[in-house]
């Protein structure tokens, strides 16, 4: 019998992959003490970095509306003629 992935399980799948694929190359700033306080990153690391936490605010966002979701659902069309209801 074939199941469908779950779409956490491809989520998983899919950002596994694409970290194993990051690799950043920090260069550290430290004080006169040797103690790291600052990263600098090359802007391919930066925006590669961005683009992984944007990713991950959307999974949170979808996670957050999934759980919310109550169910119901109406027809696009019924959709506009209500919406064209109220504002007429």
């Amino acid at each position: 019998m074939l199941t469908k992935p779950k779409f956490q399980d491809l989520l998983i799948e899919h950002c596994s992959k694409k970290i194993d694929m990051l690799t950043i190359h920090p260069q550290y700033i430290t004080d006169s003490n040797g103690k790291k306080i600052s990263v600098v990153l090359p802007m391919k690391d930066f925006k590669a970095l961005m683009e992984e936490l944007e990713e991950l605010e959307d999974i949170k966002l979808y996670d957050e509306a999934k759980k919310k979701d109550t169910g119901d659902r109406i027809l696009f069309s019924d959709y506009l003629k209500n919406r064209k209801a109220k504002n007429a």
